[in-house]
């Protein structure tokens, strides 16, 4: 895989023209979908009014409101439709072919629903998932698959009305290995220690039902980080290098994205929760910052550096 700093020149040398040209395109959306949307936001709350002084039922207010952000959002996208096309062709596809020529690109299309499950990075089943930019191929002749995913669970109250929650919404990675690991490693951000303090947040992961084995890591750098389950305490503490921790909790202070990962089966799974569609353009914001195309090249110099620090273990190998 290529290195930031050439990448960083190829963002320079040939995306940034494209960019600028871009920057144009967002500037008109942007007006538009403030004009429109304004003119849009006051017909209904006149309308609203309307219904309000005619005694309407909480139903059909309800019902009101419901047809109110669900035309506001295919206004949107109708938009966006052409500035999100052109900025995907320009920008993401040159980008993933610059990163490696075999990688192959699909907007339409996600990681599928099994890998999600396959993970066991989340104890829920999601009823219903989406997402888009699908890159699929070998870098450095490691397999790889990504894209952006949305996960969500159904729930229903007693009175039987529908609402949806997210597991997860981000980047997600798979990434196959030549060798069978023996058991299950997860590796999750510690959310249990970061609120409850390392006392109880300890009791509160070694009593975790819905997981396996808690892993001590003598690393405190990185328990502070992380929270490591699994069902072979030899295998995860060969998995877990030193080296490789220091290169999790790189990322992770750099990015400030929740980051899980596992390795089960001949998978490694990355789950990057960015709650936002990582892949698409800006709107509101310029796109001529730096750190915008960037920050996929960082996260995707994260999953292949996992798996190359995985190669270089032989220590973990040799036990096969």
């Amino acid at each position: 895989m290529k290195s930031i700093s050439s990448l960083t020149d190829f963002y320079y040398k040939k995306l940034y023209p494209a960019l600028q040209d871009l920057e144009e395109q967002r500037v008109a959306v942007k007006k538009r979908v403030l004009t429109i949307g304004t003119l849009y936001s006051l017909f209904f709350t006149g309308l609203a009014f309307f219904l309000f002084t005619q005694n309407a039922s909480i139903e059909a207010l309800a019902f009101f409101l419901m047809i109110y952000i669900a035309g506001g959002s295919f206004l949107y996208k109708v938009f966006l439709k052409n500035y999100r096309t052109s900025f995907k062709k320009s920008i993401i596809e040159p980008l993933i072919k610059e990163i490696d020529s075999t990688l192959h690109y699909i907007p339409t299309m996600h990681v599928a629903k099994e890998h999600f499950i396959r993970s066991k990075i989340f104890t829920s089943t999601p009823d219903r998932v989406s997402g888009n930019d699908f890159v699929h191929g070998k870098i450095d002749g490691v397999p790889i698959e990504f894209s952006d995913f949305h996960a969500e669970k159904r729930h229903k109250n007693t009175h039987g009305k529908e609402s949806w929650s997210t597991l997860f919404q981000g980047l997600f990675i798979v990434s196959e290995f030549p060798k069978h690991f023996h058991g299950t490693t997860i590796i999750l951000p510690d959310t249990a220690q970061s609120s409850f303090g390392e006392y109880l947040g300890h009791i509160l992961q070694e009593n975790n039902f819905t997981r396996d084995e808690l892993v001590k890591m003598d690393d405190p750098a990185f328990e502070k980080e992380f929270v490591v389950y699994g069902s072979d305490q030899i295998e995860a503490r060969y998995i877990l290098t030193h080296s490789l921790m220091k290169k999790l909790l790189h990322f992770q202070k750099r990015s400030k994205s929740p980051l899980s990962v596992s390795f089960t089966g001949k998978k490694i799974y990355l789950a990057i929760a960015y709650n936002r569609d990582l892949f698409e353009p800006s709107v509101f914001h310029s796109l001529l910052k730096y750190k915008i195309a960037m920050e996929y090249v960082a996260t995707l110099h994260l999953a292949i550096g996992i798996v190359e620090e995985l190669k270089l273990n032989q220590k973990l190998w040799s036990k096969q």
